[in-house]
């Protein structure tokens, strides 16, 4: 879709900064932050290095639980202490996610 229609509008420093910065942390352009908040959504920040480190870790947990899956069914049997280390590093990861994202903590971003 080719946008051919420009607004213009007028902004204090302060709420061209708060604009510019808001861009910025969503990794959108001014534009396309506005054109996301028109449409009714919040975007939100880009994760950060950690967000990515945790999927690594979910994936290679993941394809560990596959491997004793796949040696077991071929085996008929189960290697329990390769499971039992398995879940002691999903048990881990469940907690180092909780506290990551899912404790509260305090954010100066308003999106309103």
């Amino acid at each position: 879709m080719r946008r051919s229609i420009e607004k213009h509008i007028r902004v204090t420093a302060e709420e061209n900064e708060d604009w510019r910065r808001k861009a910025e942390l969503t990794c959108m352009t001014e534009s396309a932050l506005v054109r996301t908040l028109m449409k009714g959504y919040h975007p939100k920040e880009k994760p950060d290095m950690y967000f990515y480190e945790a999927l690594r870790q979910l994936s290679y947990i993941g394809n560990n639980l596959n491997q004793l899956l796949k040696k077991a069914n071929t085996l008929n049997f189960i290697d329990a202490p390769m499971l039992r280390k398995e879940i002691e590093a999903w048990q881990k990861f469940r907690s180092d996610i909780e506290r990551r994202f899912l404790q509260p903590e305090k954010s100066d971003v308003k999106w309103q």
